[in-house]
């Protein structure tokens, strides 16, 4: 009996130890999770309403994102504990979820795939670095003061711009730019947006003010 209740004393202390502010967290990544399921169920079904549902979840995901931040200020519980479950979370639903929208609606080519992993790299990669110096910055100007690059929920964008274009059936084989064959493997240009966008974020030259 005593072997079998420490595990689940455990188990249950870890959750007490979760601010309202990280549940909020732990939204935003299932709202992206969701999301990358309704991608892969147009994929399978070819049905717009899961596009749709794929950027509305996205949005959604915004919106916990926003909110945590929020909470946490008001309840003075930031913590380093939540910054990670965030990055986490807006690893999932700002960048893979994205991503996978856009493989969903026809990005589909070799190429394609290269530049959606390159933004999501790129995603993965502005977190790891925002979390070093948010650190840096905390400890010598007591807080965090600018984003250097632009932060991941910028995908956002994105996402608004692909439902749009499910909006006007300019989805899978009516992507606007149509297919460029490039050394003989198959190129969408409108890719090339995930490639400014995770470009955008790495960049070390782009400081925007943290309110």
């Amino acid at each position: 009996m005593s072997s079998d209740s420490a595990p689940r004393k455990r188990h249950f202390s870890m959750i007490r130890d979760f601010q309202p502010a990280d549940f909020l967290t732990l939204a935003n990544g299932a709202s992206g999770t969701a999301a990358i399921f309704f991608s892969m169920d147009h994929v399978r079904a070819g049905s717009i309403g899961k596009v749709y549902a794929a950027g509305t979840f996205i949005v959604l995901a915004l919106f916990f994102d926003v909110m945590d931040g929020r909470v946490a200020r008001w309840r003075h519980q930031a913590s380093v504990m939540g910054r990670e479950l965030d990055s986490l979370a807006d690893v999932i639903s700002f960048g893979v979820a994205p991503a996978c929208l856009g493989f969903a609606v026809g990005l589909t080519g070799l190429l394609d795939c290269l530049v959606l992993l390159y933004f999501v790299g790129c995603g993965i990669s502005r977190l790891a670095r925002y979390n070093i110096t948010a650190e840096k910055m905390s400890e010598e100007a007591g807080k965090v003061t600018y984003f250097e690059g632009t932060p991941i929920p910028t995908s956002i964008l994105l996402v608004l711009a692909v439902m749009v274009l499910a909006w006007r059936g300019a989805v899978d084989r009516a992507l606007p730019g149509g297919i460029v064959s490039l050394a003989g493997w198959d190129f969408h240009p409108l890719v090339l947006l995930y490639a400014v966008s995770g470009s955008l974020m790495i960049s070390k030259t782009i400081h925007i003010p943290k309110p």
